[in-house]
């Protein structure tokens, strides 16, 4: 009976899977963050406009209220 040694180079593949890990967690804080936010806009939807004003927010300022870290205007 022979012995065959066989060696891989998967220095391609362990990149490329890394790569991919890392693709997938991107994707998957993207979707959390938006969850969150989500959920953010439709506590304050369900605020009365009276609440809204005391915190300072119209109902048409929401969406800009909640994304305020993202955007400068």
């Amino acid at each position: 009976m022979a012995n065959a040694t066989t060696t891989f180079s998967d220095a391609g593949f362990r990149g490329k899977f890394d790569g991919f890990l890392a693709n997938l967690g991107r994707g998957f804080n993207a979707y959390m963050e938006r969850r969150a936010r989500t959920d953010q806009i439709a506590a304050l939807n369900a605020k009365s406009d009276a609440e809204l004003a005391k915190m300072g927010i119209t109902r048409d300022g929401i969406p800009a209220y909640v994304f305020r870290d993202l955007f400068y205007v």
